[in-house]
C-alpha cells in the first residue's frame, strides 16, 4: 500500500511540474566519471532520453538521461567537459523539443537549432515538436512516384530518385562522398533542403557552405556538428534535422534531406551505448545502435497521401573501404537504393567516381522509359565487358576483330566514361540519359 501511494504522489508531481512553471524537479550530482555522471533523486520522474540541466560552477549544461534504475540515473552531458561536480543539482526540463520556422531557410543551426552563422535567433513557430520522433505509420503514406532529377548526370541516368525515395551514398574517405552531395543539393525538384553535416572538420563546413552551395544556401536549412563536438551534439544533429524537414514535410512542401554522414551518427551512438553499459556485439557497436539507425531512416519518406515527401540521400562513410561492415550492411538493408563511389574509379580523375555496375536504384522503373530503360542497360553491358576484360587488354591478349562485343565495349566505354564525368561547379545536367546517349552515339532516349 504504501509503494503504491508514493508511485501516486510521484505521478502526481510530475504531472504538476508539467502544468507548472515554477515546479522543478530535482536531483544530485553523486559520481562523476570522464564519459557520464549518476545522479540521484531523479530516477522515478524520468524517462529514457529526457533532458536535464545540470548546475555547474558558473553556469548550466544541458544533458539527458541514457540509464535509469532504482538507485540513480546516468546522465550524459551535450558538452564534451561540463565543469561539474558532486553535489550539483540537476533539474528533469523533459524530452526536447523545437519550433520550426519557414524562415529558417537559408540559417545554419547546430543540433540544438542554435545560430551558428553569427546572425539573430530564428523565429520560433507556432508548434512545438518532439525531435526523437517515431516513423510515420506504413499504411498512411503515400505512394512513391513521381521523378526527382539532381542535375548530376550519372545519378540522373543509372539510379534516377523519386521524390520521396531514400537512397545512400557508399564510400570511403576522400574520394569525393561530400562533393556528390553538395551537387545533389542544388537540385530545383525541391521546395526546401535540409542538410546536416554530422562529423565534419570545421573548415569544411564553411566550405561547403561557400563554395559548393554558393547561392542555393539562402535556400537551405544546415545543420551542423562538427567532429569536435560531443558524441550527444553528433547524436542529436540528425534527429533535430529529421524534425525540421518532417516540418516542412507537413506543409505539402518537397524536401530534400541529405545526411553526411550517418556512418559518424552510428559511432555517436556507440560511444553513448557504450557509456550506458550495453554490451559490444558487432565491430565494437551495441545491439541499441541497430534499433535506432533504421527508426531514423524510416522517417523520412513520403507523408500523407496528396501531402509533401522527404527525398533522403544518406552518406555512408566505409570504414578502410570495407563495404560488409555491419553498420553498412544495416543501412543498405533499410533504404531504396545505393550509390557506391571507389577510389579506384577517383584515381583514375573520373567524379563523380561512382561505379554503376554496383549501384542501384529500387525505383528506377517507375522513372525510366522502355527504351530508356534498354539504353542504360546496354551501357551497363559495355562498362562490364570493358572492366572485366581489362587485365587481360593490359597483358596483351586482346585481338581487334575477335570478339565484335568486346571490340564495341573498347570504343564506347571511354567515350561513356567521358560522358558521366560532372564538375561540381558546371551546370546542372537536364537531360541526363539523352546527354549520354548523344556523347556514346547510341540511339537518342525517348521520353
Amino acid at each position: 500500500m504504501r509503494d503504491d501511494a508514493l508511485s501516486r504522489l510521484r505521478k502526481a508531481v510530475d504531472l504538476y511540474a508539467q502544468e507548472k512553471d515554477w515546479v522543478r524537479i530535482r536531483g544530485v550530482v553523486t559520481e562523476a566519471f570522464p564519459s557520464h555522471f549518476r545522479v540521484e533523486g531523479l530516477s522515478p520522474f524520468l524517462r529514457l532520453d529526457d533532458c536535464v540541466m545540470l548546475e555547474g560552477h558558473d553556469r548550466c549544461f544541458p544533458a539527458q538521461a541514457i540509464r535509469i534504475n532504482r538507485d540513480g540515473a546516468l546522465i550524459k552531458a551535450f558538452e564534451s567537459h561540463a565543469g561539474v561536480g558532486l553535489g550539483a543539482r540537476v533539474t528533469r526540463t523533459g524530452p526536447f523539443e523545437i519550433a520550426p520556422h519557414p524562415d529558417w531557410k537559408g540559417r545554419v543551426l547546430n543540433a540544438f537549432a542554435a545560430p551558428i552563422d553569427g546572425r539573430e535567433p530564428p523565429p520560433p513557430g507556432e508548434a512545438r515538436r518532439a525531435v526523437d520522433a517515431s516513423p510515420p505509420k506504413a499504411m498512411s503514406r503515400g505512394r512513391v512516384r513521381d521523378p526527382a532529377p539532381t542535375g548530376v548526370r550519372v545519378v540522373d541516368a543509372f539510379t534516377p530518385l523519386c521524390r520521396g525515395q531514400r537512397v545512400g551514398v557508399f564510400a570511403g574517405s576522400g574520394v569525393g562522398k561530400s562533393t556528390l552531395l553538395a551537387m545533389m543539393s542544388r537540385s530545383a525538384a525541391f521546395d526546401a533542403v535540409v542538410v546536416c553535416l554530422v562529423g565534419e572538420r570545421g573548415r569544411e563546413v564553411r566550405d561547403f557552405l561557400d563554395e559548393i552551395l554558393g547561392d542555393r544556401s539562402n535556400l537551405a536549412i544546415t545543420i551542423v556538428a562538427t567532429g569536435d563536438e560531443s558524441p550527444m551534439m553528433r547524436r542529436l544533429a540528425p534527429l533535430t534535422a529529421t524534425s525540421i524537414a518532417e516540418y516542412f514535410r507537413d506543409r505539402g512542401e518537397s524536401v530534400l534531406l541529405i545526411m553526411d554522414s550517418v556512418t559518424r551518427y552510428a559511432h555517436a551512438l556507440r560511444e553513448i551505448a557504450l557509456s550506458a553499459g550495453e554490451p559490444p556485439v558487432a565491430n565494437g557497436f551495441a545491439p541499441s545502435v541497430f534499433a535506432d539507425l533504421p527508426r531514423l531512416l524510416e522517417r523520412a519518406g513520403p507523408g500523407v497521401e496528396g501531402g509533401g515527401a522527404i527525398t533522403a540521400i544518406f552518406s555512408v562513410l566505409i570504414d578502410g573501404d570495407n563495404h560488409n561492415d555491419p553498420i553498412a550492411d544495416c543501412i543498405r538493408g533499410t533504404l531504396d537504393g545505393h550509390i557506391v563511389l571507389e577510389r579506384e574509379i577517383a584515381e583514375q580523375g573520373r567524379y563523380p567516381a561512382i561505379n554503376v555496375l554496383k549501384s542501384i536504384s529500387r525505383l528506377a522503373d517507375r522513372v525510366w522509359s522502355g527504351e530508356q530503360r534498354d539504353l542504360i542497360n546496354e551501357c551497363r553491358a559495355l562498362i562490364s565487358k570493358y572492366e572485366d576484360t581489362r587485365d587481360l587488354r593490359m597483358l596483351g591478349g586482346y585481338q581487334p576483330g575477335a570478339d565484335a562485343a568486346l571490340d564495341r565495349a573498347i570504343e564506347l566505354a571511354p567515350r561513356l566514361y567521358e560522358a558521366l564525368k560532372q564538375s561540381p561547379h558546371g551546370e546542372p545536367s537536364i537531360d541526363a540519359i539523352g546527354e549520354i546517349a548523344s556523347v556514346v552515339g547510341l540511339r537518342p532516349a525517348s521520353h
